[in-house]
């Protein structure tokens, strides 16, 4: 008997490798692969497409799109984390000496407004730095994935013929979230970002998520079953990643592999946990942010924004 197709959008990266290449399979499903030249654009297509059966997404994306009810719901299962305290630049002439400083000022994002990077940043400066974001206003370089979404009232667009690369160095822009600039004017607003990050990781756990994985709610319907076998598929796959990285299998390791392994080396865990319970944490300071900075209408409980009969499950 043929195993129904799953149509799927899932960015490369040791931890899928195995599922990608076929290394790992479902019991009853197939995997069918949809190249993208970049992820970002499976999110963009899911939301406002539903292009894909299964489909890696941005946390806050999701969390964004279940407001307005699109028929996917999420797995508790995290392709991608990542540390912010580096995302933030800022420009060293403006007589900038604190984050606090950017209070009044603009300050850009890279694409829209509910991108996680942007989410987590300005979580960051504000329950780190005291930093008030509602003083601040909000320039974005693009739209959202989520059409329906509209942004706080001190959220404004870029505008055409503008990149926030060339306004943070003239000083147009005070700080920029997301973004790569290379030059003598702009220095990341957290000086040795990754030392400082790595201090919270030790003391208080804190380990950003910024991808999970959703599934069209007429696939969950039809298969109840597949959500438990993605699951395991995907905790397969990075079980044998985990494995290579432990014995230094990996050739020319990424700059994901080497964060990971460090991760391991510090917490002695798994660096890449599924499940809710071991994510509970770091899932509700980012619904938190989110409401608070006017993502979400409302608060939820973890487990409302995950599939029904995966609660349970932890890898």
């Amino acid at each position: 008997m043929m195993r129904p197709k799953l149509i799927t959008a899932l960015q490369t990266l040791g931890h899928t490798a195995a599922l990608k290449n076929g290394a790992v399979q479902l019991p009853d499903f197939e995997l069918e692969f949809v190249e993208l030249p970049h992820i970002i654009q499976a999110f963009r297509r899911m939301v406002r497409g539903l292009e894909f059966d299964v489909s890696e997404m941005a946390l806050t994306t999701y969390l964004a799109a279940r407001a307005f009810n699109k028929p996917f719901t999420a797995l508790p299962i995290f392709p991608e984390r990542r540390f912010h305290h580096g995302a933030i630049l800022y420009n060293t002439q403006l007589g900038i000496g604190s984050p606090k400083d950017l209070e009044g000022r603009k300050v850009g994002v890279s694409r829209g407004y509910t991108v996680t990077t942007g989410v987590w940043a300005r979580g960051i400066l504000q329950h780190e730095y005291g930093v008030d974001l509602e003083s601040i206003t909000w320039v974005l370089s693009g739209d959202e994935h989520v059409v329906e979404f509209r942004p706080p009232a001190n959220v404004v667009s870029l505008g055409q013929g503008k990149t926030l690369e060339e306004s943070l160095i003239s000083g147009e822009l005070a700080a920029a979230i997301g973004i790569k600039v290379e030059h003598p004017h702009v220095a990341p607003l957290i000086p040795d970002a990754a030392a400082h990050a790595f201090r919270r990781l030790e003391r208080d756990v804190y380990y950003p998520i910024n991808h999970l994985v959703v599934v069209k709610d007429a696939v969950l319907e039809k298969y109840p079953h597949v959500a438990v076998q993605l699951f395991d598929a995907f905790a397969a796959a990075k079980g044998q990643y985990l494995d290579n990285l432990r014995k230094g299998l990996i050739t020319a390791p990424s700059a994901g592999d080497q964060m990971y392994a460090r991760v391991a080396k510090v917490t002695g865990r798994d660096p890449l946990p599924y499940g809710i319970e071991p994510n509970r944490a770091m899932l509700e300071t980012l619904m938190g942010y989110a409401r608070e900075q006017g993502i979400l209408p409302r608060s939820h409980a973890v487990e409302e924004v995950f599939a029904p009969g995966t609660a349970h499950l932890i890898a």
